[in-house]
């Protein structure tokens, strides 16, 4: 199936993808104060650039869209039906990555933690999954 817009203005909306900073990272960093943690972002010295780190508790948390990270449990984790050929690839090199990431980061001694973006939406989700998941 042909792409419905120019080589171009695909090209303007895939730069336009955030990689850091995202909505969903905002929650999760809101709440996270909110809750009292104090934390570092992006941190230059670690594997994979971690999104939140815990140096405290030596935690990492790595807030991960859905497609993009390929989520299995939520719906926006599915695969594109048109252009697989372009797209199974390209998401399945993302998943292998997360993998090399976390394990080199768990090689150091830290703890690496995954909060979906579908989680980090609903702030009741949120909630629990701190809950259940940090100190």
């Amino acid at each position: 199936m042909a792409d419905f817009v120019s080589p171009e203005k695909r090209s303007r909306i895939m730069r336009g993808i955030k990689q850091k900073n995202t909505k969903p990272e905002f929650h999760v960093r809101k709440a996270l104060h909110r809750a009292g943690y104090r934390f570092r972002l992006h941190r230059k010295d670690l594997p994979g650039r971690p999104d939140i780190v815990l140096p405290k508790y030596g935690i990492v948390i790595m807030v991960n869209g859905c497609f993009w990270h390929q989520h299995a449990e939520c719906k926006e984790g599915r695969l594109p039906t048109s252009n697989q050929e372009y797209w199974v690839p390209k998401l399945a090199r993302n998943v292998e990555r997360d993998r090399e990431k976390s394990e080199a980061l768990a090689a150091l001694g830290w703890n690496v933690l995954t909060v979906w973006a579908c989680t980090a939406n609903n702030p009741e989700a949120l909630e629990r999954w701190l809950s259940d998941h940090l100190p």
